[in-house]
């Protein structure tokens, strides 16, 4: 992820540098050499994320003259994802979001011992059909839609037993497929509740300021500018629902027909066009990809 931005503009290789030093670690060799297992510990992957995104940011400033103030009416992530907003309208520092998100993929790591939880994906059945499906699921335990992703995608989390009857129950219920997920932690539930005493914790000592331009944040699906209300954001999204359909949904409605993907991947751009009729998502992560932004709003 992000090697060919680096070896390309030195927008990129700027952002890794920052990175690696608010770290006081070479993440970028891990990013590019691997191994993937420490790659995918989510203390690595989450600020790994976060710097490919703001790499491709700040080469897009660079070379196609964007100006996020003036040229986008929100911006707005996908869980780990609205760090990353939040540092490009200049909310939060690039070094501090790389150290938040190291503290954040630890702590979530760390709330629920290894094996106790469980994330599954059900596809084919609404957020109110998913969310009835993890109530009757729980039996006492923890089960909760973790991420509502639009399309007829939502994914559970909770008590590892809890999911695991939700996935059958799921199956009962007419979801297309049903399944239990790879995840090493059973993210946005309750059992995340250590985790979002560090980040807050954490967030209090770190400067917020106003974004450029308002951030629609996960947990309210309402743009938020405010730095109390930021920080009050993140610590609830740790334990609370992605609610990344109605937060497409709420831009749309506002006016929004265009939706950058800005980073590695190009699954929400696939995401926006199933939640959206009509809408365009572009995948912006690769050298190819800003020479085709460049080249189309010239």
């Amino acid at each position: 992820m992000g090697k060919a931005l680096a070896d390309a503009f030195a927008p990129a290789r700027a952002v890794f540098e920052e990175v690696d030093a608010a770290l006081g670690e070479k993440l970028t060799r891990i990013i590019w050499e691997g191994p993937a297992e420490t790659l995918t510990l989510t203390e690595n992957a989450q600020p790994a994320l976060m710097a490919v995104s703001l790499a491709a940011m700040r080469v897009l400033e660079a070379q196609a003259g964007v100006d996020l103030a003036r040229d986008a009416r929100f911006v707005a992530g996908h869980s780990l994802g609205e760090y990353s907003a939040l540092a490009a309208a200049g909310a939060l520092s690039i070094a501090d979001t790389a150290r938040l998100l190291r503290i954040r993929g630890r702590a979530m790591q760390k709330a629920v011992p290894v094996g106790t939880g469980a994330m599954a994906a059900l596809l084919g059945l609404d957020f109110d059909q998913a969310a009835a499906v993890a109530a009757q699921a729980a039996q006492g335990q923890i089960c909760a839609a973790a991420n509502d992703n639009g399309g007829g995608q939502v994914v559970v989390s909770g008590d590892k037993a809890a999911v695991e009857r939700a996935v059958e129950i799921a199956k009962e219920r007419g979801a297309r497929r049903a399944m239990m997920l790879p995840v090493s932690a059973p993210f946005h539930c309750a059992l995340m509740q250590p985790a979002a005493d560090a980040m807050a914790a954490a967030l209090a000592k770190v400067a917020v300021k106003s974004p450029v331009v308002p951030v629609v944040a996960n947990v309210l699906v309402k743009p938020v500018s405010d730095p109390a209300d930021i920080v009050r954001a993140l610590v609830a999204q740790v334990t609370g629902t992605v609610r990344w359909r109605e937060s497409v949904a709420f831009m749309a409605a506002a006016g929004v027909t265009t939706f950058y993907e800005v980073g590695a991947g190009k699954v929400l751009s696939g995401l926006v066009k199933r939640i959206v009729d009509g809408a365009r998502g572009v995948a912006i992560g690769t050298p190819d990809d800003i020479a085709m932004f460049s080249l189309t709003n010239a």
